[in-house]
């Protein structure tokens, strides 16, 4: 079953910002995945949300997004997206 990571962002310094997400997408490449796409917020149109920027990447399933994130790559990005963003990372399945 085809597994998402949507991450919900707030961006507090793009240099490293973007650092990170080129760490990402080399950290992608061996788990048959991809970036469907990357968004910055325009509208809320009902309730609340504290983030302006979006990411959604699909997964062929749960496991292999769990072995992407737990990835030595992936794991050693993390100080670095903790500075460049706060970040809330879900995952769903479809």
């Amino acid at each position: 079953m085809t597994a998402y990571l949507v991450g919900h962002i707030t961006v507090k310094d793009n240099g490293l910002w973007q650092e990170y997400m080129a760490g990402v997408q080399e950290s992608l490449a061996p788990f048959d995945s991809k970036v469907v796409f990357r968004g910055q917020l325009v509208k809320i149109l009902a309730g609340d949300h504290e983030h302006d920027h979006v990411v959604v990447i699909e997964f062929p399933d749960q496991a292999i997004l769990d072995n992407w994130y737990g990835s030595e790559k992936y794991q050693s990005l993390i100080p670095l997206r903790d500075k460049a963003a706060n970040v809330v990372i879900m995952t769903y399945k479809a």
